[in-house]
């Protein structure tokens, strides 16, 4: 392997957004400057929510307005309908993602309604976002097991795929929102979505709830995926997946990638940095092995 892989930074939304600990908009600016000044190309930054649902968001247009002005960076932010779309583009949004799931039993636990009702809601946002000239990123989460509905099957989120690429997604990010996966379910889940959606075109967005999420990455590397969400410090959860843990750690993957000859464009001493300030404000250290070992050494060397 010898490509550059893309690496999506989701801690700002997924991240922070199940922290019980308030997280101030100028707080939220300032750890996403971190992660620009660490080299991250994608950061998702926010979304468009109501707060009551999703009080950490609030504000979501003010951290946008805020980060927005530097070139070559990408600044994502999720959108739940055309309310959500007028209030990104209203705050300068150039790139939205919507979000369905692969399972019919989360899509009501997570948004109350089926998975066909949430690609209804989500239709004319994707016909205005072209008309409009905005790119459109697609979420399905529940890849690879639900906390309601146990496995789901390959099939099923091939399905949930196709359509939202049919309706003009440009890539796909595959979530395992509970981390149950492993490499050869992970593996297997990618052959048969990329049947419906071209393998550069799928991104993998895998939670580290049994300690899988880089070995599935590989695996969906050996596929030939090169697109990886994660989040600085291994932050997020989810409240409607009892027992999942945060996303896979933006370091534990950066430096993986890195050993294996895989470029990422970003700098670890900017990233463990930014992903420091985070723990800071959370109150409680980073899950990251990376970060835990990188620290460890920097105070090692400090009490040299």
């Amino acid at each position: 392997m010898s490509d550059q892989v893309r690496i999506i930074e989701v801690g700002p939304r997924d991240g922070l957004q199940n922290e019980k600990t308030p997280i101030s908009v100028a707080d939220r600016v300032a750890f996403i400057e971190a992660l620009v000044a660490a080299g991250c190309p994608v950061v998702e930054v926010g979304s468009f929510v109501s707060p009551k649902a999703v009080p950490q968001m609030a504000g979501s247009d003010e951290v946008l307005r805020a980060v927005d002005h530097h070139p070559g960076r990408e600044f994502h932010v999720l959108v739940p309908n055309e309310k959500g779309y007028d209030a990104a583009i209203a705050a300068g949004a150039r790139v939205v993602a919507v979000f369905a799931s692969a399972s019919e039993g989360f899509s009501r636990a997570n948004i109350n309604c089926t998975i066909a009702e949430s690609i209804e809601r989500f239709r004319p946002v994707l016909a205005r976002a072209k008309a409009d000239g905005i790119k459109v990123r697609g979420y399905v989460s529940c890849v690879l097991g639900c906390p309601y509905d146990g496995d789901v099957k390959p099939a099923a989120v091939a399905s949930v795929a196709k359509t939202l690429w049919e309706q003009g997604c440009y890539e796909i990010s595959l979530g395992d929102t509970i981390g149950v996966g492993t490499p050869a379910r992970a593996r297997a889940l990618l052959r048969t979505v990329a049947t419906e959606v071209p393998a550069e075109r799928l991104a993998m967005h895998f939670h580290d709830t049994y300690g899988q999420a880089l070995a599935n990455i590989y695996a969906g590397l050996e596929e030939g995926v090169r697109v990886i969400d994660s989040a600085a410090g291994g932050l997020g959860g989810c409240p409607y997946a009892p027992g999942a843990t945060g996303n896979v750690a933006t370091e534990d993957v950066v430096y993986m990638l890195e050993g294996m000859g895989l470029g990422t464009g970003i700098d670890m001493a900017g990233l463990l940095a930014a992903t420091n300030t985070v723990s800071g404000l959370i109150g409680r250290p980073p899950v990251s092995r990376v970060a835990a070992a990188l620290n460890a050494k920097a105070k090692a060397t400090a009490r040299a």
